[in-house]
């Protein structure tokens, strides 16, 4: 007797979700790490590292990741980078050093007209000078896997916008003596970066946030993880620490059209559905047809993935995200906008039309010969992106990210005496007269008192 594959996705017509099945939808990761109680555990973490430092960090190895380190081993020396580094395959090596030169390009030309001046008038120039942030925290999660490719995406920019000091932040392999990950120590090598904490990913974001015997003070940190982590950088704020808002779990969308080829289609829903039990995977169509497909090749494909990463893309895919019915192209470009996802892949007849409707998406990917797996390794645009709708006001890490600019100005006489009438009007309109005055006394001492 034949058996009936199990349904991968999920299937919702949108024009009949009502409102709280689109909130809930649109919602997605963001509960877990918004959660109450989530944020109360952290922050007994976060204010045990405050109050007491590397010996907290070491506690939280112990709980979390059973694993025994030493407050004199959080920092990993340079002959354990190195010895690490020595062991990693040839071609893994050759891939980093790929996805670092594409990354490093293509930042280097977002910083590329960072000082900037014109002349609004005569006689009055402004601009922007910008320089880098003096200090970042880089966290480079490992709970479910090896990730050096985040230490690309992150690394990379940091160091391309001078960040002084860096340091990364990796938790060690659970149940051991502090190992990290070979592949990510050859990143932090190709990247010249050698201060690196081995700490519990919500420890160690507090460790580098407050500072502690053995480790600086950062003023900003970022890098994509758990719940725990991002509510973790959330607790860090209170005290001054910035962070990037906000890296939690993966999700993509994809806007198609019936001229996708639904094999790739299904490919590529479960690149980023196989990241993890709380990632989103969503396919937006005008075409039951191609959707029906779709979940054919998803069944076919699904079952060759290993566990977890099987288990992983059923949730991502099921009840996380799944196809959506739409009337039309344009309303798919509405319902993408309102999801505003990390990932997004255009896969339609007119792209490049489609895209200049899309407003609120962490990167926009054309065409199925550019899977989200070539951006997040090597093609060099930004990987580390805002999830959770916050695509909708923030973006990609890049080497602004970890920049700030100072605006310039220089006014001559003759501007200033142009400006001289609006500025003392807005003055004496708001009950300021010592600024109306640091102008009347140039103005006096030319003649020209407005």
């Amino acid at each position: 007797m034949s058996t009936v594959a199990e349904p991968v996705m999920r299937v919702q017509r949108w024009s009949q979700m009502d409102f709280d099945v689109r909130e809930a939808w649109l919602a997605r990761g963001t509960q877990a790490i918004f959660d109450p109680t989530l944020a109360a555990g952290i922050r007994k973490i976060v204010d045990d590292v405050r109050a007491n430092g590397d010996d907290a960090v070491c506690r939280a190895l112990a709980r979390f990741d059973h694993c025994e380190v030493a407050p004199d081993r959080l920092l990993l020396t340079d002959d354990e980078i190195d010895a690490a580094a020595d062991t990693v395959a040839p071609e893994i090596l050759a891939a980093i050093r790929a996805g670092i030169a594409n990354v490093r390009a293509y930042n280097e030309r977002v910083l590329a007209d960072a000082d900037w001046r014109i002349e609004l008038s005569p006689g009055l120039m402004v601009g922007e000078q910008t320089r880098p942030i003096a200090s970042v925290g880089i966290f480079v999660p490992s709970g479910k896997g090896s990730f050096p490719s985040v230490l690309v995406q992150i690394g990379t920019p940091a160091v391309v916008a001078k960040v002084p000091e860096i340091t990364v932040v990796v938790p060690p392999a659970p149940g051991g003596d502090g190992r990290v990950d070979a592949a990510v120590l050859a990143v932090a090598r190709e990247l010249g970066l050698r201060t690196i904490l081995r700490a519990n990913g919500p420890a160690g974001i507090a460790a580098v946030a407050f500072g502690t015997d053995r480790t600086h003070r950062v003023d900003k940190v970022l890098g994509p993880g758990s719940p725990a982590v991002q509510a973790a950088m959330l607790e860090v704020q209170r005290y001054g620490c910035v962070t990037q808002m906000v890296l939690g779990p993966s999700e993509s969308l994809i806007l198609a059209d019936d001229s996708a080829d639904p094999r790739l289609l299904a490919a590529d829903l479960l690149n980023e559905a196989e990241h993890g039990g709380d990632s989103a995977s969503v396919l937006v169509t005008d075409s039951a047809a191609l959707i029906d497909a779709t979940e054919a090749y998803l069944v076919e494909q699904i079952a060759l993935l290993p566990e977890p990463r099987q288990g992983y893309a059923r949730a991502s895919i099921g009840p996380n995200g799944g196809a959506v019915l739409v009337a039309d192209m344009g309303e798919g470009v509405e319902v993408a906008n309102l999801w505003a996802p990390e990932h997004m892949q255009i896969v339609a007849r007119d792209d490049e039309a489609l895209l200049g409707r899309i407003d609120h998406a962490g990167e926009v990917l054309l065409g199925q010969s550019t899977p989200v797996s070539a951006a997040n390794y090597v093609i060099g645009v930004p990987a580390a992106l805002p999830t959770g709708r916050f695509a909708r006001v923030s973006s990609g890490v890049t080497s602004r990210t970890f920049t700030k600019t100072s605006s310039v100005a220089r006014t001559s006489d003759a501007a200033l005496g142009q400006m001289a009438g609006s500025i003392c009007a807005l003055a004496d309109h708001e009950g300021f007269p010592a600024h109306a005055a640091a102008i009347r006394i140039r103005m006096s001492s030319s003649s020209k008192e407005p």
